[in-house]
């Protein structure tokens, strides 16, 4: 699917133009254009990226291949951005959505896998306010700003998760309390490994190494990488928390099974004597004197009574029970 926008100075004047048409605008020096592919077949792809644009080979192989790395590079004439935006709720699982962005001195193109709110949320501004960003580089900043807010919506979800497990890791019945830690152990370690090299990209950008970002936008661009910042720290913060939880859920699991040991020791110890003095009356020896004698089981009865319970006198007075 493709949407496209034609903006003259910061207002949309055109939307969603035959590619023929289109064509012929992205020759016109006076006009931007904004040409968002979502989700988009081949043919549309080829159409775009190679008849329209132009663009590298080797940036379109980028493009069109999924990869878990962010990374910009510099094609003189215009920038090629790989940058993942993340979903997730209580319902679906955690996930990262690529997000292929090529910026240049009067377009911006941008080509994703799968729906993005972000890019919704920027459409429909173009739609209904029909006013937008004057430059490229203001139009894409303006997509990976609303990105951003989007991590921040990811990690108020975490937090709650993570109060939740801390909340009850003490609980005696938690049999997935485990699970549910490694799920979001992993959450977290993702999103870590997806926000730390999209905050080096971003830095590059707010240093001003590309002359595609103007001077007037490094600002912006430095205000993303604090956002960015902010949000890897919560997200260690949120490791680190957890690790903790873990801690002592494993040790609370090694306390209990200590208790149930100590338990059984105690009871293998009290049943001891039993154990002893019925096995040796059991073997049933004619040539054994105690069953001739008179009183020979009451003896037998009170040695096994008296034994009993002078060790359970002994482990009292030694607090173990």
């Amino acid at each position: 699917m493709i949407h496209s926008f034609v903006i003259e100075n910061g207002k949309v004047v055109e939307t969603n133009m035959d590619l023929d048409v289109l064509k012929l605008v992205v020759a016109d020096k006076g006009l931007h254009v904004w040409i968002d592919l979502e989700n988009p077949t081949p043919e549309e792809t080829r159409k775009v990226l190679e008849d329209i644009f132009h663009f590298h080979p080797l940036a379109i192989e980028d493009c069109v291949q999924i990869t878990s790395l962010p990374k910009v590079d510099d094609y003189e004439d215009y920038l090629f951005l790989v940058m993942h935006a993340v979903n997730f709720n209580r319902v679906d699982q955690f996930s990262t959505i690529e997000l292929n962005l090529f910026i240049g001195k009067e377009f911006l193109v941008t080509w994703h896998a799968e729906p993005m709110r972000s890019i919704n949320t920027i459409s429909e501004r173009c739609r209904k306010l029909a006013v937008i960003a004057r430059a490229p580089d203001r139009l894409a900043h303006a997509i990976l700003d609303q990105m951003m807010d989007h991590y921040n919506q990811v990690l108020d979800e975490l937090s709650l998760e993570v109060q939740e497990i801390e909340d009850s890791v003490l609980t005696p019945d938690a049999p997935e309390m485990m699970n549910n830690m490694l799920t979001l152990k992993k959450e977290l370690a993702t999103l870590h490994q997806t926000i730390r090299p999209q905050r080096e990209v971003i830095a590059r950008l707010a240093r001003g190494e590309f002359k595609l970002i103007r001077s007037t936008m490094l600002p912006y661009y430095r205000d993303l990488y604090d956002h960015l910042s902010k949000i890897d720290g919560m997200v260690t913060s949120y490791k680190e928390q957890l690790f903790l939880t873990i801690d002592i859920y494993l040790n609370s699991v090694a306390n209990r099974t200590g208790e149930v040991i100590r338990v059984l020791t105690l009871l293998t110890a009290l049943t001891t004597p039993l154990t002893i003095i019925g096995t040796w009356y059991g073997m049933n020896f004619d040539s054994q004197p105690e069953y001739k004698m008179q009183h020979g089981y009451a003896m037998a009865v009170g040695l096994l009574v008296s034994s009993t319970i002078m060790i359970f006198i002994w482990f009292r007075r030694r607090k173990w029970i």
